[in-house]
């Protein structure tokens, strides 16, 4: 007997199947939502917060991760998925107050964790396109798409002893949905870039030897004005040591603290952006991946500077990853 939920009551099926059955029944469907709040300068808190939905492992899970006071900080909470796709896990609660407008993420007091966050967005949102990836062996790596999205982030977390206030915070979000198979995947990079006119976003995947396999992105203006694509994109990066020196990877990073270099992006129409940048861990992934989420300072060619959270995960690529990294899984 076809197992039913609440959900199932809604008009909003796009499958001949109950909720709780995806379109790849694979362990690694998701849907998740993601958000990333950071200062205006290195030293500065960063927080990092997914929230995830896994039908197949029948699976929710919310979590708060990042840097606060110096120091990394985890709060983690958890519910059995259950065909129900509502946002929220154990006390964690996400609000959607007005589609791509405005959000409430919020945990009360909770193994001394606290969030009252809103997030308002400052652009529109930008639909990447479906992307997909098979391993040398014909099994699926990836086949998900994606969106994008600027905002100002109000409000105020606490973790241990450590309180703060994110008021006026520039940030970015994003929501996806399919198979990723974090720890097999050869390298992703998502540049979510926040300048004082709107945000530069790019999402771009390459195999082991440097062959693109996906670009997408755009330059989305604060006024709400259409988005530009993304039609070419470049990277010149190098991991960092404590001093700033260049430093390699490893098989672990381990003196790996943060990230400098260069990107080159061309805009629909022709216009090209030069986008330099330094910076340091927002939360690096080892073991359950290589890389992570680095925290950056940029200025671009034209003399605007702004804020970044840039990701660069994988586990074997020619240039961040020469030693493949033997993940334990994501």
């Amino acid at each position: 007997m076809v197992r039913l939920s609440d959900a199932d009551e809604r008009l909003d099926h796009q499958l001949p199947e109950p909720h709780g059955v995806v379109a790849i029944e694979h362990h690694h469907w998701r849907e998740s939502f993601f958000w990333e709040a950071h200062g205006p300068d290195l030293s500065s808190d960063k927080l990092i917060i997914p929230v995830a939905v896994f039908p197949t492992r029948n699976l929710v899970y919310a979590i708060a991760m990042g840097r606060v006071g110096g120091r990394p900080i985890l709060a983690y909470q958890d519910r059995p998925y259950d065909a129900d796709p509502a946002p929220y896990a154990g006390r964690f609660r996400v609000e959607i107050t007005e589609p791509y407008r405005h959000m409430r993420i919020s945990l009360p007091e909770t193994d001394g964790a606290a969030l009252d966050l809103e997030f308002t967005a400052r652009t529109r949102p930008v639909g990447l396109r479906r992307g997909r990836l098979l391993a040398d062996d014909g099994s699926l790596l990836w086949d998900q798409s994606h969106m994008i999205q600027s905002g100002v982030w109000s409000g105020t977390y606490r973790f241990g002893d450590v309180s703060g206030s994110v008021d006026g915070w520039v940030g970015q979000r994003d929501h996806s949905w399919g198979v990723r198979d974090h720890a097999r995947i050869p390298l992703w990079t998502w540049f979510a870039i926040q300048l004082p006119d709107g945000m530069l976003g790019v999402w771009h995947w390459e195999l082991a030897n440097g062959a693109r396999v996906y670009t997408d992105g755009a330059f989305a203006p604060a006024d709400f004005s259409d988005p530009v694509p993304v039609i070419d994109f470049h990277h010149e990066l190098h991991w960092t040591d404590a001093d700033g020196a260049e430093v390699p990877y490893g098989a672990d990073g381990a003196g790996v603290a943060g990230l400098a270099g260069r990107l080159r992006v061309t805009l629909e129409g022709g216009r090209t952006l030069t986008v330099d940048a330094q910076g340091v861990w927002a939360l690096p992934y080892f073991p359950n991946a290589g890389g992570g989420l680095v925290h950056m300072l940029v200025e671009t060619d034209d003399g605007r500077t702004g804020t970044a959270i840039y990701e660069v995960t994988g586990r074997h690529h020619h240039r961040y990853f020469p030693t493949p990294v033997e993940a334990t899984g994501h």
